[in-house]
C-alpha cells in the first residue's frame, strides 16, 4: 500500500524493536548512574579533576541540568584558589593568575560546541557570562579585555548562523558594554565607545534580513547614544530622522503586504518623534508643532500610496489611525484627513483582525469628530 505516492515501510521486527528498547534503557541507566555519581561527590565535597570531567560528560548529555552548571562554578572557584601551584608562570606579571586564565579559556572552548548544538539554552549563555565575569574579577584588565574581545568575534559568528537568535543579541549587548568599560579604563583619554561600529553592524544585519526584529530593536536603542556621542545639532538630528524614515520606507515597499511586525514596530518608534507629548530620548526633540504636523501628513500620504494593492495588511491601517490621532492632537482637534475616512480604516481593521474586535470597538468609541 502507498499513501500519497509514498510506500509504507515496515516498523521493523519485534526483535529489532526489542534491541532498540534495550539500548535506550541502557542509556537511561548510564545517565542516572552519572547523575548519582556527580551528586554524591558534590555532597561529599570531593572536588577533583575527575569530578570536573564527570560534570563535563553530564552537561554534554543534558545542558538544561542547571544544578550541574552551579556545581561546575563551585569546582572552578575551588581550583582557582587551590590548584595553581604547578601551572604558575613565574615570568608573568601576575604568576598566580596564569592557571586561572587557563581554566577560563579551556572552559570557554568547552562551551562552543554546546552553543552550536543548543544555541537557545539559557544555562550555557549564563555560564559563559559567569566565566567572563570571573576573568574581570581575577585577571588583569588587559587580559580580561582580550577574552571579551574574542567573545565579540564568537557571537558575530553565532549571529551569522542564526541572525535572529535573541540570546545572541542580548549576549552581544553585554559583551559590547563590558568592552566599552574596559577600554575606557585602559585609555581614559580616548574612551571606549563602540556605538558607531554597532550601529553599522545593525545596518548590515538588516540588509541581510529585513525581518530581523532584534537588529531593528538594537538599532532603536543605539540611536540616542549615537547622536549624543556625535554631539549632533538640531539640523543633523532632523537629517538623521529623515534618513531612517527613508531606510524604513524602502524596506516596507519591498513587500508592502507583508505581515512582518518588526518593520512596523520600528516605524512606530520613528513616528513617535512627531507626537505632541514629550518623548524621552527623542531623535529630534526640537521639532515645532508645524514640523510635526507636516511630517504626520507626509507619512499618511506615503502609507495611503502603499495601501494600494496591499489592502489586506492590517499594520498599514493601524499606523494610519495612529498618525490620524496624532495629527488631530497637533492641529487643535482637526483631523488630517476626512473623519469618515478614519472611520473606514477602523472598520477595515476590525474585519482584518477580528480576534481584537473589542479593542477596535473601543478605539471607534474614542474617535470623536
Amino acid at each position: 500500500m502507498a499513501s500519497h505516492g509514498v510506500p509504507r515501510t515496515s516498523g521493523g521486527s519485534w526483535a529489532t524493536l526489542g534491541k532498540s528498547r534495550e539500548a535506550e534503557l541502557k542509556k537511561i541507566q548510564e545517565y542516572r548512574s552519572l547523575v548519582d555519581n556527580v551528586n554524591q561527590k558534590m555532597h561529599d565535597k570531593i572536588y577533583s579533576s575527575e569530578l570536573f570531567q564527570l560534570t563535563t560528560r553530564l552537561l554534554e548529555l543534558n545542558p538544561e541540568y542547571y544544578t550541574v552548571w552551579n556545581d561546575r562554578r563551585r569546582l572552578l572557584r575551588f581550583f582557582f584558589v587551590h590548584d595553581g601551584g604547578d601551572n604558575k608562570d613565574e615570568s608573568s606579571d601576575d604568576p598566580g593568575s596564569t592557571h586561572i586564565q587557563q581554566y577560563i579559556t579551556s572552559d570557554l572552548s568547552f562551551l562552543v560546541p554546546l552553543l552550536r548544538k543548543f544555541p537557545k539554552c539559557y544555562w550555557i549563555w549564563n555560564y559563559r557570562l559567569w566565566l567572563l565575569s570571573e576573568a574581570l574579577r581575577l585577571l588583569s584588565t588587559t587580559t580580561a579585555y582580550q577574552l571579551w574581545q574574542k567573545e565579540l568575534g564568537l557571537v558575530g559568528k553565532m549571529l551569522s548562523i542564526d541572525s535572529r537568535n535573541f540570546h545572541g543579541w542580548g549576549y552581544r549587548r553585554k559583551v559590547v558594554s563590558t568592552m566599552e568599560q574596559l577600554s575606557a579604563e585602559m585609555s581614559a583619554s580616548t574612551g571606549g565607545f563602540m556605538t558607531e561600529a554597532e550601529f553599522e553592524y545593525t545596518t548590515r544585519m538588516i540588509k541581510n534580513n529585513l525581518s530581523n526584529f532584534s537588529a531593528w530593536h538594537r538599532r532603536s536603542k543605539l540611536i540616542p547614544k549615537l547622536l549624543d556621542e556625535r554631539q549632533a545639532g538640531f539640523d543633523e538630528r532632523c537629517h538623521f530622522l529623515d534618513e531612517e524614515l527613508e531606510l524604513l520606507q524602502r524596506a516596507l515597499w519591498a513587500d508592502p503586504d507583508s505581515k512582518d511586525q518588526s518593520l512596523w514596530f520600528y516605524h512606530q518608534y520613528l513616528i513617535t518623534n512627531f507626537s505632541p507629548l514629550p518623548l524621552q530620548d527623542s531623535i529630534a526633540s526640537g521639532l515645532t508643532t508645524e514640523d510635526k504636523l507636516r511630517n504626520v501628513k507626509a507619512q499618511i500620504e506615503d502609507l495611503l500610496e502603499m495601501l494600494d494593492g496591499a489592502e489586506s495588511c492590517k499594520w498599514i491601517y493601524q499606523r494610519l489611525i495612529d498618525l490620524a490621532l496624532m495629527g488631530k492632537a497637533l492641529d487643535d482637534g482637526r483631523w488630517p484627513v476626512e473623519f469618515v475616512v478614519v472611520e473606514g480604516w477602523v472598520e477595515k481593521l476590525g474585519k482584518l483582525d477580528p480576534l481584537r474586535k473589542g479593542r477596535w470597538d473601543d478605539l471607534r468609541g474614542q474617535l470623536v469628530p
